[in-house]
């Protein structure tokens, strides 16, 4: 059940918050009413309590003509006059003190301009502000809080809001069809400029047909060489250079051969003689 109940919860603040504006930390109007409640019951820290069935963090507000009524009710509501002077105080511009039901509804007025959450457990009131498209209420059973779900002339009045946001105003209209004149008067002058240049270029031709030869389209082709891949390789002539240096060399050896004496080694004469 507490599954249920978190899931319908977020999914009417879902709708407040895209239909109307609602933005957290959320505003709550509380009435004696709802403070006596939560006093006798023990749910304490409202704010904390408040803020779990929202999703979000909230400021607890209240008027002076609901601390003017809980001051009139005497002792047995003297705790829950003391908690509502620790709340912050609401814009109520009434001089002389009015019923908690009157004080609420002018503050709340025709749009909730100030995107209030009013807490009350007031049926009564509860059903009034039903029937205003952006005024969500909450109320406790015993020890439990609740967020009640948007009516159906809230969720008519969304319907009407967005349909009204899609259609185009006055203004814009006129916008559109100042732009449409524009351009229409810019596409006028295009085409008339074209037309301009495409007759001077029409006349450019016929003029120029007798002194300028027609010119050849595309460009012959030149003959080119052979493959180099598909022609055979030169043969190398073979180089006489290293013979004639083996000649030369040969040469220069014979030269060199001849030039070379070789030494014989003499006997003396007396040598010789003695031997014979």
């Amino acid at each position: 059940m507490r599954l249920k109940k978190q899931k319908r919860h977020r999914r009417s603040v879902r709708f407040f918050t895209a239909c109307y504006g609602f933005r957290s930390p959320f505003k709550i109007l509380c009435d004696g009413t709802f403070i006596h409640h939560l006093l006798v019951n023990r749910i304490t820290p409202a704010d904390t309590a408040i803020s779990n069935i929202l999703g979000a963090p909230v400021k607890l507000f209240t008027t002076r003509c609901v601390l003017a009524e809980l001051k009139s009710l005497g002792k047995n509501y003297s705790e829950s006059l003391n908690v509502a002077h620790e709340l912050a105080p609401a814009r109520c511009d009434h001089e002389k003190r009015k019923s908690a039901v009157n004080c609420l509804s002018d503050v709340i007025g025709e749009s909730n301009s100030e995107h209030f959450f009013v807490a009350t457990q007031d049926v009564n009131l509860r059903k009034k502000f039903k029937e205003i498209p952006a005024v969500p209420a909450i109320f406790a059973i015993r020890n439990a809080l609740f967020l009640e779900p948007p009516s159906h002339s809230q969720q008519h009045s969304a319907k009407l809001a967005e349909e009204e946001r899609s259609r185009a105003t006055d203004y814009e209209i006129r916008m559109l069809r100042n732009t449409k004149k524009g351009s229409l008067e810019t596409d006028q002058q295009a085409n008339e400029a074209l037309n301009e240049t495409v007759e001077d270029l029409k006349k450019n031709a016929s003029g120029s047909k007798t002194d300028v030869k027609d010119r050849v389209q595309f460009k012959r082709k030149k003959a080119k060489g052979p493959n180099p891949l598909s022609c055979k390789k030169k043969k190398k002539k073979e180089n006489q250079q290293p013979v004639a240096k083996k000649e030369v060399n040969e040469d220069v050896e014979t030269v060199r051969s001849r030039g070379k004496k070789r030494k014989r080694s003499r006997k003396p004469k007396s040598v010789a003689t003695a031997t014979e």
